[in-house]
């Protein structure tokens, strides 16, 4: 993991990194490098929050409106690795060629629910865990609409490591 990421997990003061100052690709090789107790610490730590809101704000960015056509879908994350051991709660709506995603759930019912550790979600989100594996290996839960589930990923232009 880069030098400025492992600093900053293993301080108290969060705000030495800026997440959002990181580029996507630079992140995936950092998440390729660290090992999963790194990233539990990471994601344990007082940067869970920034990092969170990061991915989650990219999320627009990184949307690839001409693969969703037609689909309008809810999805709903809960991210666990917390060390309240709760969740923390995402949103992603595709609608009308657009995506729009935020921190709790603003719809009551989604098309599907992810629900993965916090280490294993950095690991997805940055092309360095495939979906399916974490899903077989019962690291990735899924509620809903399995069909779909498959096919979120190809929305979204993943970083390369």
């Amino acid at each position: 993991m880069s030098e400025e990421i492992t600093d900053a997990a293993s301080t108290n003061g969060a705000a030495e990194v800026d997440p959002s100052q990181i580029d996507a690709n630079e992140l995936a090789r950092n998440m390729a490098l660290a090992t999963d107790e790194q990233l539990a610490e990471l994601m344990a730590g007082p940067m869970r929050g920034q990092i969170l809101a990061e991915i989650f704000r990219r999320m627009a960015e990184h949307f690839r409106a001409d693969s969703a056509r037609d689909t309008d879908a809810v999805i709903h994350w809960r991210i666990g690795g917390r060390p309240d051991d709760d969740y923390d709660r995402y949103e992603t709506v595709i609608a009308n060629g657009a995506c729009d995603a935020h921190e709790g759930y603003e719809q009551e019912e989604a098309r599907v629910t992810f629900t993965i550790g916090g280490a294993d979600f950095l690991r997805l989100v940055t092309g360095n865990a495939a979906g399916p594996m974490l899903f077989m290996s019962g690291k990735l839960k899924i509620k809903g609409d399995l069909m779909f589930a498959a096919s979120a990923a190809s929305l979204f232009t993943i970083p390369k490591g």
